[in-house]
């Protein structure tokens, strides 16, 4: 099995974003999960050797974890099941690929956050508020909120998403639209953080995306990977400053030590820092899905 930084399938492409290149494939869409890894907006001129099989993996776990509470645009992750003139490029899609149904998009990222920290620690230092709500004075970094809040934004072509009200959201998409989505996020997320709980994750904050495909509402994209969430080990918890993580905090902890600007070319990884962004993939799927990936 190789590293897969880039795709060129006999497709015609429909999207090629930070880390997933997504092509045309008939009435639906093939999603390709590279290894490319992104940090600070940027593309990084290293990949992290499978961290594309990880993601689809455990995208795929949630899904099907999700499968009598939300429908989804999963049709199949299994080459077998994709179209005959794909099987021949197993060595590009095996464990990393998605056939799914297009989907209206709403135009809208629906972040849930159970505990406050990142950029909701950063606005809650300023003035008690996070994403415009009002909280109680007098929590740590890293606390858990009494009840998970649900703070959306715009989809940002390039750049950072820009952060919007509930009532700005409902002008957006519809209020009916925007009061289902609301429930299901925060819905999706309590269950995932239970389970997860029990499986020593804690998922301080995560964000959806959402479509209507035959006219239901359907979750799409990614779900509850370390790539759109903050796991933290749950036996290393303790409120008062940050987390350990499984996810690419890694990487942003060391492009902040070389005093790396964010504009321009981003410097390499260390060979030690890919390796143990690496394991931080693998424990987030492992510890997650409760098994163990066969990379051929």
């Amino acid at each position: 099995m190789k590293v897969i930084t880039d795709t060129k399938l006999p497709l015609k492409a429909f999207k090629k974003g930070k880390v997933r290149d997504v092509y045309e494939c008939g009435d639906n869409l093939l999603l390709v999960v590279t290894d490319r890894i992104s940090a600070f907006d940027r593309v990084l001129p290293d990949p992290i050797p499978f961290k594309g099989v990880y993601l689809t993996q455990i995208s795929r776990f949630w899904f099907e974890f999700f499968e009598d509470t939300v429908p989804s645009h999963l049709i199949s992750a299994d080459i077998s099941d994709f179209p005959c003139e794909l099987r021949k490029y197993d060595d590009v899609l095996y464990g990393r690929s998605m056939l799914v149904r297009k989907a209206d998009v709403f135009p809208v990222e629906c972040i849930v956050r159970g505990y406050i920290s990142g950029s909701a620690w950063e606005s809650y230092k300023k003035d008690d508020t996070v994403c415009g709500i009002k909280l109680p004075s007098g929590l740590k970094e890293s606390d858990r909120f009494d009840s998970p809040l649900f703070t959306p934004s715009t989809k940002a072509k390039s750049g950072h998403d820009i952060n919007i009200s509930f009532e700005e959201m409902k002008n957006l998409i519809g209020e009916d639209a925007a009061e289902e989505i609301k429930r299901l996020s925060i819905s999706i997320y309590e269950m995932a953080s239970n389970y997860a709980r029990e499986n020593e994750i804690i998922i301080a904050d995560t964000k959806f995306e959402f479509g209507r495909i035959d006219d239901r509402i359907a979750i799409v994209d990614e779900l509850l990977t370390p790539d759109s969430s903050r796991f933290w080990p749950a036996d290393k918890y303790k409120p008062g400053k940050g987390q350990p993580s499984f996810d690419k905090q890694y990487v942003r902890d060391y492009l902040i030590s070389t005093g790396w600007d964010k504009n321009s070319t981003p410097p390499h990884l260390p060979k030690n820092v890919i390796i143990e962004t690496q394991k931080k993939y693998i424990e987030a799927y492992e510890k997650i899905t409760g098994g163990k990936f066969t990379l051929k």
